[in-house]
């Protein structure tokens, strides 16, 4: 009974391991109901069951163990030596299965607790979500946050993430992909590069402007993406400045280095400011989004429920959708450029809660 496996040779082990998972589990719950009450009637009253049930499940497992457990007479019911002993060993272990139970249900119950591992785009992540995690902690103080910015596609069994913010499109059909928001795809340039360069009028005319591009977790330089005559084009345009950090992309954009194709989250407030600009807005693909993945609706725990909602209306309340009023078609070089920039930053529409919703 004491033997630790440890010391035990694999097929020692192997051997203890079949004989406990042959042994009979109802058997071991009536063992320790009638240990614990001293008596069948008072067991099988506790279990729900019939007296006689009890008493087939305790003669089974003695049987199992070819050891006597208990004494009994018309007055009482005691354990014997051998099940004193046997008591003994599996006492800790029920109370351990009863206490996991009861925190389960206090976890369905109670105010959500426990640990939160959180998957997200690196510049989704570090912009959006890592921003709203403080206003989530003061709310629900007992959930623990471990936060993972990955670009790469999320394994939810292997890294044992509970939720994951993922951009673009989702084709994987094993997973509960909820959009948060459409992802705007922009090309922008800072006022300088326009000075210098002007804006691009036509997808074709990129190919005499000057690019910055994104390299993504795979390794492939990610395509720019346009939808024109209602079809998906894409095109890998020629550059002297690829990156595999969004923020440093738009960091280049900023200086003046080139012009970029970027997420609407990244650039929105400095097109706002007037420190970029964005153009051919009518070629911009409308069918991606940013999107709150977990695995099933099925017994979700509390904590992962209330994170969903939570984050769900906080992102819909920001206000990372642009535009309209671009002057999409323009090229605008040397003093039209000037024009244009002292005339401030296009019009912003901004989408009320309802526009925003699914």
């Amino acid at each position: 009974m004491t033997d630790n496996l440890h010391d035990k040779s694999p097929g020692e082990v192997a051997d203890s391991l079949a004989s406990s998972f042959s042994a009979s589990y109802a058997g071991v719950v009536a063992f320790i109901a009638v240990a614990s009450e001293g008596s069948f009637a008072r067991a099988a009253d506790r279990l729900g069951i019939g007296r006689s049930a009890v008493s087939r499940s305790v003669q089974k497992l003695e049987a199992q163990l070819d050891a006597r457990l208990f004494l009994r007479t018309t007055r009482s019911t005691s354990l014997t030596r051998e099940g004193e002993l046997f008591y003994e060993n599996c006492h800790p272990g029920v109370q351990r299965i009863i206490q996991a139970l009861e925190d389960m249900r206090e976890l369905r119950a109670g105010p959500p607790r426990g640990t939160l591992r959180i998957s997200a785009t690196t510049g989704f992540g570090r912009h959006i979500v890592a921003p709203l995690l403080a206003g989530f902690r003061a709310r629900y103080p007992s959930i623990a946050i471990d936060l993972v910015l990955d670009d790469r596609p999320t394994d939810f069994t292997t890294d044992r993430v509970d939720v994951a913010f993922r951009d673009g499109r989702l084709e994987d059909s094993q997973i509960v992909a909820k959009q948060l928001i459409p992802m705007q795809m922009l090309i922008c340039a800072s006022p300088k590069y326009i000075r210098n360069h002007g804006l691009p009028r036509s997808i074709e005319d990129l190919a005499r402007h000057t690019c910055i591009n994104f390299r993504n977790a795979t390794g492939r330089v990610a395509e720019w993406e346009f939808k024109v005559g209602g079809r998906k084009q894409t095109l890998a345009p020629s550059s002297r400045l690829t990156l595999n950090d969004a923020d440093l992309v738009l960091q280049g954009v900023l200086d003046g280095a080139g012009i970029a194709q970027m997420g609407a989250y990244q650039a929105c407030e400095h097109l706002r400011e007037g420190r970029l600009v964005a153009c051919l807005a009518q070629y911009a693909p409308d069918d991606r989004g940013h999107y709150l993945c977990y695995l099933s609706r099925q017994h979700m725990p509390g904590r992962i429920r209330v994170f969903i909602d939570y984050m769900t209306e906080a992102v819909r309340a920001l206000d990372l959708q642009y535009m309209e009023g671009l002057s999409p078609t323009r090229h605008v070089p040397g003093a039209a450029a000037d024009d244009m920039l002292a005339a401030g930053p296009p019009r912003v529409i901004r989408p009320t809660l309802h526009d925003r919703m699914d």
